[in-house]
């Protein structure tokens, strides 16, 4: 049995150029305020919601960016040592914490927990609809995905099941922790990414109000809108219920 999983943080990692507009759109649309910076470079920030415990935080870099999931454990050696013996590799090993890579290539972070425990509440926009940032989706050739699943399955020691369709996987989290992982497995072979997904009870307002606040529309299925922040991340409107996680119908 791993380490436990007692909070989980999904990160918005953006360039460091364009930072500021990302914060001021994802505390936008996430109803939260940004904490002072940290980091030796004031890299790191967290968004603090009006309540409950902050479970988002952003990192400005150097090159590219994406998402990734830090997760909050009591004894961050052990984590790391059940990520090593399932296939992941140390990154960066700083003090109380560390970087590690999946075995398809994804960063993540080992961290203390320091309590946290009550899940921010659904977000209410002016429009009327709700919305909650409540997954990280990773997105993963065909040759690294199976691998994947097993890894972060076996990490989490959370549920592990199908998604909606053949190309999804979905590890779920004990009810309480506020980020789940979704498994997308692409139909190219590229670097493993990842991305964050909002849950939205009504996709087509939550994404007008986006629009309204800087975000782009890049392409839209039958369950979810590709969306573009305005520092070019990419993230997913998706039509899952807020409160539940679960698809309509």
């Amino acid at each position: 049995m791993t380490e436990p999983v007692r909070w989980t943080y999904a990160f918005v990692d953006r360039p460091v150029e364009m930072f500021g507009p990302a914060c001021d759109f994802w505390t936008a649309v996430t109803g939260s305020k940004l904490s002072e910076p940290r980091g030796e470079r004031a890299e790191f920030v967290t968004l603090v919601p009006e309540a409950g415990d902050a479970c988002l935080k952003a990192q400005a870099v150097r090159a590219g960016g994406g998402a990734h999931l830090d997760l909050a454990v009591e004894d961050v050696p052990a984590l790391v040592a059940a990520a090593r013996r399932l296939g992941a590799d140390v990154a960066a090993d700083h003090t109380g914490w560390a970087v590690l890579r999946s075995p398809g290539g994804l960063s993540f972070c080992a961290v203390p927990w320091h309590g946290e425990s009550v899940r921010p509440p659904v977000v209410e926009e002016p429009s009327g609809a709700a919305t909650r940032l409540d997954q990280v989706c990773l997105d993963l050739a065909p040759d690294v995905f199976d691998a994947e699943v097993a890894f972060w399955g076996g990490l989490t020691g959370w549920e592990s099941l199908p998604g909606s369709r053949p190309e999804f996987h979905v590890v779920r989290p004990p009810a309480g922790l506020p980020v789940r992982i979704l498994l997308q497995r692409l139909g190219t072979d590229r670097p493993a990414s990842a991305h964050l997904d909002m849950a939205c009870a009504d996709i087509e307002r939550t994404r007008a109000r986006h629009e309204r606040l800087g975000a782009t529309t890049v392409a839209r299925g039958t369950q979810w809108t590709v969306m573009r922040d305005p520092a070019g991340g990419t993230y997913c409107l998706t039509g899952r219920d807020p409160w539940t996680g679960g698809l309509p119908g």
